[in-house]
């Protein structure tokens, strides 16, 4: 190691034990987590400004704060398919029969799907109006080599299923290899093998009261226990955000930056517009909105600056249930699907978009109403099953373009400027989820009217 490289690793690892110290005890997880972006980002720019993006100190620097970085993300990868099989199990368990899983389920896909597939109209639209287009981007060996590494890793398995094999995939065949996240489609299998094993949980219960009051005890403990587990990880996101922000701004091209600014402020513009489209749904169904995005800001700020919905499950749950009123039944199923299907902006903007960009480079009118209607339907089929962590987008997009007979190209050009989108977006997945929730629970009329209108906010349980 030259003495640079050295100086850099003690800053990096001076700034974690700063951030350890930092507010231990009396700020929560969101404030502590922001501040660890703040100092990420700042360290990452001087950085940039000592050695420059293709410096070899730099990129040996970047390769020490990835066993942080890089080793959060692959934590969070690795309490997804756990996460995701409790909270289904535990929620139809607590249901009180069978019956109820069916309005509940119809109801939180119907609004995560429908809210996604204005998501891809609003990316038409955006795009529309930035006047987007791919002709003429150039891409660079680094993207090339990015873009085939997560195409054989990922979308090239999903771009080649026709639709009816697409929708066969997500029927479970083999559970424990889905836990194992075998394949892309693995996650929503997990869900209807959960759902599944909840409602032979309440048969059981209804036949053998004494085996099924066991069972019921043994999801509640296996619930308690992932959450736990949860909660560890959680507790390490301020560190692994200060690591990966570093990363960001340290390596990336600003000239690049710059050159696809347009993009950056026209999916911000969309990512408002949706946020605008959950206000008016709450709002045409009682539900005030201003009163809702005070409750669930903890939430959103932590989902801003994670980039996981998978992570952000249990505090989407305690916010519904503590500050809406959603039952937890209803909270958990919300939360849960929300990470998984129909994310508004991983799976309903981003790829939209992207599509629009590149459909003149082949010679198609993006805005040709039935193209339009084709490419919706498509984004809203697909949103099923991408991954609730950071970089779900990128697959997502990877799915629909060559659906579409698209070029992939486009996707390597964008991951610069991935992680500063990626943040927004994954706000408006969870905010999706918690809006899932909300109308559910008042469709039905299982709503605590007085906590969802009380203008107190219970603390988060973030520590």
């Amino acid at each position: 190691m030259n003495i640079a490289l050295i100086l850099n690793i003690v800053v990096f690892v001076a700034l974690l034990l700063l951030l350890a110290k930092i507010g231990r005890n009396s700020w929560s997880l969101s404030k502590r987590v922001l501040t660890g972006l703040v100092i990420g980002v700042v360290f990452g720019l001087g950085l940039h400004a000592v050695y420059g993006e293709n410096d070899p100190v730099i990129t040996e620097s970047i390769s020490w704060f990835n066993i942080v970085g890089n080793g959060y993300v692959q934590l969070l990868q690795m309490i997804v398919m756990p996460l995701v099989f409790v909270s289904i199990l535990s929620a139809v368990a607590r249901l009180h029969n069978a019956s109820s899983l069916g309005k509940i389920s119809v109801l939180t896909i119907g609004v995560l799907l429908v809210t996604t597939a204005i998501s891809a109209l609003v990316g038409v639209l955006v795009t529309g109006l930035f006047d987007l287009n791919a002709t003429g981007l150039v891409q660079g060996a680094k993207e090339t080599a990015r873009l085939a590494a997560i195409q054989t890793n990922y979308a090239g398995k999903v771009a080649d299923l026709t639709v009816p094999q697409l929708l066969l995939s997500f029927i479970p065949k083999n559970p424990f290899a889905d836990l194992t996240g075998a394949s892309p489609t693995s996650i929503i299998s997990v869900v209807i093998f959960a759902a599944f094993l909840g409602v032979a949980a309440l048969h059981l219960l209804k036949d053998d009261k004494e085996k099924g009051e066991r069972v019921l005890q043994a999801i509640d403990t296996l619930q308690s226990w992932v959450m736990k587990l949860v909660r560890l990880i959680m507790k390490l996101t301020p560190y692994g955000v200060l690591a990966l922000m570093t990363k960001v701004v340290g390596t990336s091209n600003l000239q690049d930056i710059m050159k696809l600014g347009s993009f950056v402020v026209a999916s911000y513009l969309g990512l408002a517009i949706m946020f605008g489209v959950h206000a008016l749904l709450l709002s045409a169904n009682g539900i005030n909105p201003l009163r809702f995005f005070r409750k669930v800001w903890p939430v959103i700020t932590f989902a801003f600056t994670s980039r996981s919905s998978a992570a952000t499950i249990p505090l989407s749950v305690e916010a519904q249930t503590r500050r809406l009123g959603v039952p937890e039944s209803i909270a958990s199923f919300s939360a849960s699907f929300g990470a998984t299907i129909g994310q508004n902006g991983c799976a309903g903007l981003y790829p939209t978009m992207l599509a629009v960009m590149v459909a003149p480079t082949v010679g198609i009118n993006p805005f040709d109403p039935l193209w339009i209607a084709t490419l919706v339907g498509i984004v809203t089929l697909s949103s099923a099953g991408v991954a609730g962590v950071g970089g779900g987008a990128t697959f997502a997009a990877l799915i629909v373009l060559p659906a579409m007979g698209l070029p992939v190209t486009l996707v390597a050009l964008l991951i610069s400027i991935e992680p500063l989108i990626d943040m927004g977006r994954t706000a408006l997945n969870v905010n999706g989820s918690m809006t899932a929730g909300s109308l559910t629970s008042r469709w039905l009329g299982m709503t605590d009217r007085r906590v969802l209108e009380s203008d107190e906010r219970p603390e988060l349980a973030q520590h």
